[in-house]
C-alpha cells in the first residue's frame, strides 16, 4: 500500500532527474523497479498526471514533465466555421505563467485548419506556440499600422495543437451507414474526416442519426474509430437534432439519484421560525416581470418614493438557504455552472423542485429572498444601500408585454389592483429612465439587441417566430438588476470578501481599428474609437437605421468576451468599476457564490457566515463557469440557428413564401451579402440570381450597377425571399423579390 501511495512522487522524481529522456510506461516501470501487480497503479497515475497537465505524452507514448516543454500552453480550443480555430490559454495555469508569454496580450492564439490535430470544439489541449506577433513580411511592410491586410497583427500569434489533454465530450454526431457489410458513420461536422469506422451498428439502422464516442484517432488524414453510444433516431424524428447538440456539447441532462433525493427532501413550505428572522415584505407591492415563457422567477422589485429620494428594493430568490456548500445539489450545480436554454427545452442548473418550485418567486406564495435596498437621490445617484433576508408574497407576475402595455396606457382603466400596479410601474420607469440616462452619461455602451424566438409545434417542427424588441419594460428590469449587481459587488469588495466578479476588459485598440473600417464602409466617420464617447456617438448615429444590427454586431465582435474572475477588474461595456452577478442564483452558479459571500453583510444575518468560498476556490470556480457559459451559449445559438434554418428550408416550398426586407451588408464578386432585418438572418444573393441585366461590379463604390442606372449598393434595403437552404453548411441563399 505504501509503495503504491508514494508512486506519484517517485514518477515525478525520475522525470526531474538530470539527463532524463522521455520514457514509455514499460520503461518507467523498469526504472522504478515496480512489481507486476503495481503496473496498473502506474497506468492510473500517469493518466491522472496527464489529465492534470503535470506531464505530457509525446511521440511513441513517451512521457515527460510539461514544464520541460518550451512554448507549450494549455487551454481551450474553439473552432470557426471553416475549420480553423482559436486557442484560449488558461490564465491561471502555472506552466502557462512560467512560459514567459504575455497571456494578456496573447489572450487568444490562431490555429490553422491543418494544425488542429485531432481536437474537437471545446477540448482542452496542449498548444505549441509557433509565432508571437506579426509575421516577418509584415514587420518590413510600409505603413504597417495602416495595413488592412492584417489588422491587429502586433497581437497576433499562431500555434499548432500537440495533444488533447481533456475532451469536452468526445462525442461526434452523424449518420449511420451500412454498405456491403461495412458499418461506418458520416459525421455532420464537415471539419472531421468523412468516415468514422465502427465495429458494430450498436443497434442502429442505416440512415439513422447516432452519437459516436471516439476511441482511436491519430491524425486528421486517417479515419477515426469509434463506438455508437446512443441511437438518436431518424433525421426527421422530433427532438433528434437537439439531442445531437446536447451530446456533442457534453451538456448534462437528468440529475443523479443523490441530487434528486436531496431535492425531494427540500420542504415546499416555509417553517415559521425561518419567517421570524426575516424582514416581512408580504404586504408591500412586490412584482415580477419576465418573458412570456419563463418558468423560473429569480427576481422581484418594489419601488417607493421617500421625500426627495427613491427607494428600490430588488428581491432575489434565496437559493443559498436551500442549497448548502458541499451537498450533492451544490456540487452538481457547480459542475453545470449555469442553466442552458435550448430552443425547445431548458437544461436547468437545479432540479425542478427548486428551480420551478420553492425557489421560484411565483405570485401569491410566500417565498424567501435576499434583498438589496438602495436609495437614489433626484439625480439618480446611489446614496446608500443595505442588505437583508426577507420574505415576500409577489402581488403579480407580469410578462414584458403586459408591463409594456401598462407603461404605454398609464394607470387609467381596470380594477383598483391593476391601477395600483400600473401606477407602480410608471414610478419604476421614472427611476429606471434616470438610471439609464446616467449610465450612458458615464460611458456605458448601448448594445441591446432585439430577440427572435422560434415557435415550435408539438413535434419540434418550427412553425414561425416571435420577435421581442428591447423596449421600456425590458430596460426597466435591466437597470434595476444592474444597480443591485453593482451595489453587491461594491459591498463585498469593500469588505474584502473573496468573491466572483463579472469582468469585461477594455478592447484591443487593433480590434477597434478593424471595427472602424467596417463603420466607414457603411458611410460613418467613427472618429477615435479608443475614446468610448466616439463609440457612443457612432451607436447613436446608427440607431433606427437598417445597418444598426450589423454595426452593433461588428462592435460586439471587436470587444473582449465578458467572463468571471476572482478580481474586480471592472466592466467596460457597462462602464462600471465594480460589478458581479447576484440576481439569478436559480440559473447561474456565480450568483449563488455571491449570495454566500454576502451573508455576513446582511443586516439580519443568521450568523455563521462559513458558506463563503475561499480566494483559491473563487479562482477555480471562475475558470470553470466561464467555460460552461461559453459551452451553453454555443449550444443555445446552434439550436436556435438550426430551427431558423429548418423554418426557412420549409419556406422554400411554400405556395406563398414569406417576403422579407433585408439590408445589403457587403458587396462581393460572388454577389451580395444581406441581413434580413426582421429575423436577423444573414445570407447571400448570388450574382447568378440577380435580375436580368448587364450588372457591373464597382468595388470602390461597394455597388453593382447597370447601364440603365439600376443599382444595388451597400446599405440599401431590398425585398428578398429565400431560395435555397444548405442545412449541412448552414448557408441561406436569397433572391430579390419584386422591383
Amino acid at each position: 500500500m505504501g509503495e503504491a501511495g508514494g508512486l506519484r512522487e517517485k514518477v515525478l522524481k525520475v522525470m526531474r532527474s538530470p539527463g532524463y529522456r522521455p520514457r514509455n510506461k514499460g520503461e518507467l516501470a523498469r526504472d522504478l523497479e515496480l512489481r507486476a501487480d503495481l503496473r496498473a497503479d502506474l497506468r492510473s497515475e500517469l493518466t491522472a498526471l496527464e489529465r492534470e497537465g503535470v506531464i505530457v505524452r509525446g511521440k511513441k507514448a513517451r512521457y515527460r514533465l510539461r514544464e520541460q516543454e518550451q512554448n507549450l500552453l494549455s487551454g481551450i480550443l474553439r473552432f470557426q466555421p471553416k475549420g480553423s480555430a482559436w486557442f484560449y490559454p488558461d490564465p491561471h495555469d502555472p506552466a502557462n505563467l512560467a512560459s514567459g508569454i504575455d497571456l494578456e496580450r496573447f489572450g487568444r492564439i490562431h490555429v490553422g485548419a491543418r494544425k488542429t490535430s485531432v481536437a474537437l470544439d471545446g477540448d482542452r489541449v496542449a498548444l505549441r506556440v509557433e509565432r508571437l506577433g506579426p509575421p516577418v513580411w509584415w514587420k518590413h511592410a510600409r505603413h504597417k499600422r495602416q495595413s488592412l491586410e492584417l489588422p491587429g497583427a502586433e497581437n497576433q500569434a499562431t500555434g499548432r495543437v500537440e495533444r488533447i489533454l481533456q475532451r469536452r465530450s468526445g462525442v461526434v454526431v452523424g449518420t449511420l451507414m451500412e454498405r456491403k457489410g461495412f458499418v461506418y458513420v458520416q459525421p455532420d461536422d464537415e471539419s472531421l474526416p468523412s468516415t468514422i469506422e465502427l465495429n458494430s451498428a450498436g443497434g442502429g439502422q442505416s440512415g439513422q442519426k447516432v452519437a459516436v464516442r471516439l476511441l482511436e484517432w491519430d491524425s486528421r488524414q486517417t479515419a477515426p474509430r469509434g463506438e455508437v453510444s446512443e441511437v438518436l433516431g431518424w433525421p426527421d424524428e422530433a427532438g433528434v437534432d437537439i439531442r445531437g447538440i446536447i451530446l456533442r456539447h457534453g451538456l448534462r441532462e437528468g440529475f443523479p439519484e443523490e441530487v434528486q433525493a436531496e431535492a425531494k427532501k427540500v420542504s415546499s413550505t416555509i417553517h415559521p421560525e425561518v419567517l421570524e428572522q426575516r424582514s416581512d415584505w408580504r404586504e408591500k407591492l412586490v412584482l415580477t416581470i419576465d418573458p412570456d415563457d419563463a418558468r423560473d422567477f429569480d427576481d422581484a422589485i418594489c419601488v417607493r418614493k421617500i421625500e426627495d429620494e427613491w427607494e428600490l428594493a430588488v428581491h432575489i430568490a434565496d437559493v443559498a438557504h436551500y442549497v448548502k456548500p458541499g451537498t450533492a445539489l451544490d456540487l452538481e450545480a457547480r459542475q453545470r455552472g449555469n442553466s442552458t436554454y435550448l430552443v425547445d427545452r431548458v437544461l436547468p442548473m437545479l432540479p425542478e423542485e427548486l428551480s420551478n418550485g420553492i425557489c421560484s418567486l411565483v405570485p401569491s406564495e410566500d417565498r424567501l429572498t435576499r434583498c438589496v435596498i438602495m436609495r437614489f437621490d433626484r439625480q439618480g445617484r446611489m446614496t446608500r444601500t443595505r442588505f437583508e433576508e426577507a420574505v415576500i408574497c409577489s402581488r403579480s407576475r407580469l410578462t414584458y408585454g403586459e408591463a409594456q402595455e401598462m407603461l404605454e396606457r398609464g394607470a387609467g382603466g381596470g380594477d383598483s389592483s391593476r391601477r395600483e400596479i400600473a401606477e407602480a410601474l410608471t414610478m419604476c420607469w421614472e427611476l429606471a429612465k434616470m438610471l439609464r440616462q446616467r449610465r450612458f452619461e458615464q460611458g456605458a455602451l448601448d448594445l441591446d439587441f432585439p430577440e427572435v424566438r422560434m415557435e415550435l409545434d408539438a413535434s419540434g417542427r418550427p412553425t414561425g417566430y416571435r420577435r421581442e424588441d428591447y423596449n421600456e419594460s425590458h430596460q426597466l428590469i435591466e437597470e434595476f438588476m444592474l444597480a443591485a449587481n453593482e451595489a453587491v459587488a461594491r459591498a463585498v469588495k469593500n469588505a474584502e470578501r473573496p468573491a466572483i466578479y463579472r469582468v469585461h476588459e477594455e478592447p484591443d485598440h487593433d480590434k477597434l481599428f478593424e471595427f472602424a473600417e467596417l463603420a466607414r464602409t457603411h458611410g460613418y466617420e467613427p472618429g477615435d474609437l479608443v475614446n468610448r464617447k466616439h463609440i457612443q456617438k457612432l451607436l447613436r448615429a446608427c440607431r433606427g437605421e437598417p445597418e444598426e444590427h450589423s454595426i452593433k454586431l461588428g462592435l460586439l465582435k471587436s470587444l473582449k468576451r465578458a467572463s468571471y474572475r476572482e478580481e474586480p477588474l471592472g466592466h467596460y461595456g457597462l462602464s462600471k468599476t465594480d460589478y458581479c452577478h447576484f440576481t439569478s442564483p436559480i440559473r447561474r452558479y456565480a450568483d449563488l457564490v455571491i449570495h454566500r459571500t454576502l451573508e455576513p453583510l446582511l443586516e439580519n444575518s443568521p450568523g455563521g457566515g462559513h458558506g463563503g468560498a475561499t480566494q483559491v476556490q473563487c479562482r477555480e470556480i471562475s475558470d470553470h463557469i466561464s467555460t460552461t457559459e461559453r459551452t451553453s451559449a454555443s449550444a443555445e445559438t446552434e439550436s436556435h440557428r438550426l430551427k431558423m434554418l429548418e423554418w426557412l428550408f420549409l419556406a422554400v416550398d411554400d405556395f406563398d413564401p414569406p417576403i422579407f426586407e433585408a439590408v445589403i451588408t457587403d458587396v462581393r464578386r460572388i454577389g451580395l451579402m444581406v441581413e434580413v432585418i426582421e429575423i436577423l438572418q444573414r445570407g447571400l444573393i448570388k450574382r447568378d440570381d440577380f435580375p436580368a441585366g448587364d450588372w457591373r461590379l464597382e468595388s470602390h463604390r461597394m455597388r453593382y450597377v447597370t447601364a440603365r442606372g439600376d443599382e444595388l449598393v451597400l446599405g440599401q434595403i431590398v425585398s428578398v425571399r429565400v431560395t435555397r437552404v444548405n442545412m449541412e453548411r448552414q448557408q441561406v441563399d436569397f433572391v430579390l423579390s419584386g422591383e
